[in-house]
């Protein structure tokens, strides 16, 4: 299954709300248990999730650009 764009988003958007500053260790640590079940598909699909991740947060603050 290939997530759209707008999906993509979303769930980087969900994993914010969820994890807020963590959001970026939560994603790493995804991707290393799909790298280690070989699900490629997956890797590739929550790669994509930690660049939105990347740029909807704010690193200073540890908190998404949207609520400054």
């Amino acid at each position: 299954m290939v997530l759209t764009d707008w999906e993509i988003w979303a769930c980087a958007q969900q994993v914010i709300k969820q994890h807020g500053a963590k959001a970026p260790a939560y994603v790493a640590t995804r991707i290393g248990q799909l790298a280690a079940d070989g699900d490629l598909n997956g890797v590739q699909a929550w790669q994509a999730i930690a660049a939105r991740v990347d740029q909807l947060m704010d690193y200073r603050t540890g908190r998404p650009l949207s609520r400054q």
